[in-house]
């Protein structure tokens, strides 16, 4: 049965900070592997004008966070790589669910592109002689031309294998993959029993409300090929039965977790978040729960740029605050923040203008940077900046 929204929408969005670990930051390397537990995924990127996406989402959760302890995380086999809706660091725990996705590649679904066998066979050859290999370690073969431009045959027989579950991430090198047969990386004792579609639509639909506390069935199945029907078959039977509760809002039947709608004690940070952060991944859900018209351009042409390259949406508690593009500087260990944006109201917050300078101190030196520098904005918000921030930033680093 479907019912009216258990809380209120201010209550549901502090529920949302909670589950997604940005209210109550854990510590330490543990902290890094429970935070990934608890959001389910965290999405790689390879961008770097400043830290890449994956650490920033750590950073983000878990205090003092340090790079290396992801490195150290995947050598001990506590977190494997593999696709999530996109390429992620997963909780070995949900290893069995990867399975999944990998035995639809061998049964001959496509992935990006269409199987190369005796490139792969080759591939496959070389890493069970010689041991764990990187796409840099073969031999360029051709060309760059067409949609692949960068990626040589090899290259695309190890993607290949790596999606079909032949060979598992053991390490990188300067982000670069370093891939061996999955037999010797995959720790032993690891469930490998391949999930039929009802127990992944089940996994889905845990792991999203784990993470997320409510969600539609579009939003559970996002990107998951083939995959919406039997979420909203399974949403609906484990409502019927009462596991779930249903209501609508704005339109939308979403589901949650029947009793599970403890509020917790009310953020007051400030957070910049990434673009690729679990919170705000799906567009369309950032702009139905929180009002924020996001988009990242770092895919947009220069000329045709609204806000910037690489903007990090500002949060203060659970209200959208505003926009920031951002650039490290790391020679001259200077942030730039290339263009500001923020809600008007929150200019005369005193408690505001601490959590922002606190915000930006602490992303700063995330970076590698001493010194933040403000580039563009309005001249009213300059002039706060200068007036309200920049005391601030200057007492913190000293």
């Amino acid at each position: 049965m479907t019912t009216a929204l258990p809380l209120t929408q201010a209550e549901l969005l502090q529920l949302l900070l909670a589950r997604q670990g940005l209210s109550k930051p854990l510590s330490g390397r543990s902290g890094v592997l429970q935070t990934i537990g608890q959001l389910g995924y965290v999405q790689i990127d390879s961008i770097n004008v400043v830290e890449r996406a994956h650490h920033h989402v750590l950073f983000s959760r878990v205090k003092n966070y340090q790079p290396q302890w992801l490195d150290e995380l995947l050598q001990q086999k506590q977190i494997f790589e593999y696709w999530s809706h996109a390429a992620a660091f997963l909780p070995m725990r949900d290893f069995r669910f990867s399975l999944y996705r990998k035995a639809q590649l061998q049964q001959g679904q496509k992935h990006w592109f269409a199987p190369d066998h005796q490139q792969m066979q080759e591939v496959r050859a070389r890493i069970r002689a010689e041991g764990p290999l990187k796409a840099a370690d073969f031999a360029k073969t051709t060309e760059a031309s067409g949609p692949w431009w960068d990626w040589q045959p090899a290259k695309k027989a190890l993607e290949q294998l790596f999606m079909q579950g032949e060979l598992m991430v053991a390490r990188r090198e300067r982000f670069q993959k370093v891939l061996d047969l999955t037999e010797r990386v995959l720790p032993s004792g690891i469930d490998c029993r391949v999930p039929d579609e009802q127990e992944y639509a089940g996994h889905l639909i845990e792991r999203f409300l784990q993470s997320h506390a409510i969600g539609t069935a579009a939003q559970i199945s996002y990107l998951r090929p083939g995959m919406k029907a039997p979420v909203t078959t399974l949403l609906k039977e484990l409502a019927h039965s009462g596991v779930l509760q249903s209501f609508l809002f704005q339109g939308q039947l979403y589901y949650g977790q029947t009793g599970q709608w403890q509020i917790p004690a009310k953020a007051t940070a400030v957070y910049l978040l990434n673009p690729f952060d679990n919170l705000l991944i799906q567009r369309q859900r950032l702009q139905h729960w929180f009002g924020a018209d996001y988009q990242l351009e770092v895919y947009v042409p220069a000329e045709k740029r609204q806000f910037g390259y690489y903007s990090l949406p500002i949060f203060y508690g659970a209200a959208y605050a505003g926009l920031v593009d951002v650039k490290a500087q790391r020679n001259e260990q200077r942030l730039l923040l290339q263009h500001l944006q923020l809600d008007k109201q929150w200019l005369s917050k005193s408690r505001f203008c601490q959590q922002f300078a606190k915000a930006l101190q602490a992303y700063a030196h995330f970076n590698g940077c001493t010194e933040v520098v403000l580039v563009r904005a309005e001249s009213k918000l300059t002039d706060w900046f200068d007036i309200e921030i920049s005391p601030l930033l200057r007492h913190s680093a000293g």
